[in-house]
């Protein structure tokens, strides 16, 4: 096993057993700092020409992104969860757009509407958090 083989392999099982003892919250942190995780390394591979390593990290952002859509409550989230879906689905087609044309500036701007989103979802205070939680359970 290389060592490139054996680091990826190690970063699934910790990214697993990360969401496996994860709350609901955690979770959506994860997956919005996935999908900056799998734009950037798009990013990177386009520089670098591996152009399936590139579609491969794409891809998993627009699924990543479909799990976020999948999560949002219309009901309970009124205006917001539809806003989100609303960017979530711009998101995605951005992608697709700067998958086809090589343009790294449509990947930035996806990394910094979901990092912006992420710090908003990450400073929701801790008693928030575990009400929404408790709910859940």
């Amino acid at each position: 096993m290389s060592y490139q083989s054996a680091t990826q392999t190690y970063k699934d099982i910790d990214s697993y057993s990360g969401a496996a003892f994860a709350n609901p919250h955690q979770l959506i942190q994860m997956l919005m700092q996935g999908v900056v995780d799998k734009v950037s390394i798009a990013k990177s591979a386009m520089a670098e020409g591996q152009v399936a390593v590139k579609g491969e990290s794409i891809s998993k952002a627009i699924s990543i992104i479909d799990g976020l859509k999948a999560s949002l409550d219309q009901e309970k989230g009124g205006d917001i969860a539809v806003n989100l879906n609303d960017l979530y689905d711009y998101m995605q087609r951005v992608l697709v757009e700067g998958n086809l044309s090589n343009d790294e500036g449509k990947f930035n701007e996806v990394i910094s509407l979901m990092q912006e989103i992420k710090e908003a979802w990450d400073s929701i205070p801790v008693d928030v958090r575990e009400k929404y939680s408790q709910e859940l359970v």
